[in-house]
């Protein structure tokens, strides 16, 4: 993930709150018992009775007041539709070694062996899985700096379906561990093991279980180049998912991207997972399903409040692109941008419980 003042909003968060106070509804005051001696008007109540009646049933004022009075910041766990999804079970210590060995080749920048060598992994793992792969390649330019090469990568399952859902990471590092206190350190070996390569490791293991799953929808893996390709604080951001936004507007009308889920910075020990506030505030809706399902399950570590500051990411640029698509993140990462950000600082905990989730999210989309 990019830099820290940088990747701060400066708007508003969007509020959760907006619940009224207001009481359920509850049946009008019967009416007074009539005198038995006069059995017409007994007909009469009776036809008003049985006409209350049927107004309730039809229009269920006591469903629309329960609704106005939950709290937006529950999350509703039927968003994501029914059936019979079952979570699933990755298995930890593979996908521990998939980001060891992702780090073992060491920094991963846009345009270097380093991410040469990665790509070549990546490529093999989902090759030998029967996972078609095709890449995004494009030039691009930090200021000050030669123009490069970088690739998106794209791991596709039911390649020919219209309908298709993305799950997606960045999977480049950063030039420089820019948070470490001695400008000294910057220049160092930074391997980023949770700060993107978890979120490869993580898809990497769900490739095993892709084929399992019953689905309705494509679903592709996304891994955007060029996110970490920043020097200073006001370079360029984001140069994959911006390319890939821009690339999308050609293909709108035989593939239509209903849905994206981001995932950044999942795998750090005792990760929690708060509501990103833009993706709040651009996909409450989407939102709603990942969290509910959460809930569901069980995973406390999606917490049902806003993170403390709105992140700038990847998932900004799909939105721009007609993409709906939200950040799932722990902002929290005390190695964040640290020569520290190692394999030994994660823990497959938190990427259990992510691939629990996201695996009953694909089995819901239509």
């Amino acid at each position: 993930m990019a830099g820290q003042s940088d990747r701060y909003m400066s708007e508003d968060a969007a509020r959760l709150s907006g619940a009224t106070d207001r009481p359920d509804a509850q049946a009008p005051p019967a009416r007074p018992l009539l005198a038995r001696h006069l059995p017409w008007r007994w007909l009469l109540v009776a036809g008003m009775l049985g006409a209350f009646v049927v107004a309730l049933l039809l229009f269920q004022p006591w469903a629309s007041n329960a609704q106005s009075t939950k709290k937006r910041d529950q999350f509703a766990s039927d968003r994501g539709g029914g059936g019979e999804a079952k979570p699933v079970m990755i298995d930890g210590k593979r996908t521990m070694g998939y980001l060891e060995a992702i780090c073992d080749i060491g920094p991963r920048i846009s345009g270097t062996e380093g991410m040469k060598k990665q790509q070549e992994l990546i490529e093999k793992h989902f090759k030998d899985l029967d996972a078609k792969v095709s890449y995004q390649k494009f030039d691009a330019r930090q200021r000050n700096k030669k123009t490069i090469t970088m690739a998106n990568m794209i791991v596709s399952y039911n390649p020919d379906a219209a309908r298709r859902v993305i799950l997606c990471s960045h999977y480049d590092t950063r030039p420089i561990a820019d948070q470490e206190d001695d400008r000294r350190m910057w220049r160092k070996p930074f391997v980023s093991a949770n700060d993107g390569g978890s979120g490869v490791a993580l898809l990497m293991e769900l490739g095993h279980h892709m084929k399992d799953m019953k689905l309705e929808v494509g679903v592709d893996f996304v891994l955007f180049d060029g996110e970490e390709y920043v020097f200073e604080q006001d370079d360029t951001y984001f140069f994959g998912s911006r390319y890939f936004a821009k690339e999308y507007a050609k293909i709108k009308k035989k593939t239509t991207y209903t849905k994206a889920i981001l995932l950044d910075m999942v795998g750090g020990k005792g990760a929690k997972f708060p509501v990103e506030q833009n993706s709040w505030r651009l996909q409450s809706k989407l939102c709603d399903e990942v969290w509910g399902i959460a809930g569901e399950l069980k995973c406390d570590r999606f917490k049902n409040e806003l993170n403390e500051v709105p992140v700038q990411d990847d998932h900004l640029q799909l939105n721009s692109g007609g993409i709906p698509a939200i950040d799932i993140i722990d902002f929290q990462y005390k190695h964040w941008h640290r020569l520290t950000d190692v394999p030994k600082n994660c823990a497959v905990e938190p990427v259990e419980d992510v691939a629990k989730v996201l695996t009953v999210w694909l089995q819901r989309q239509k």
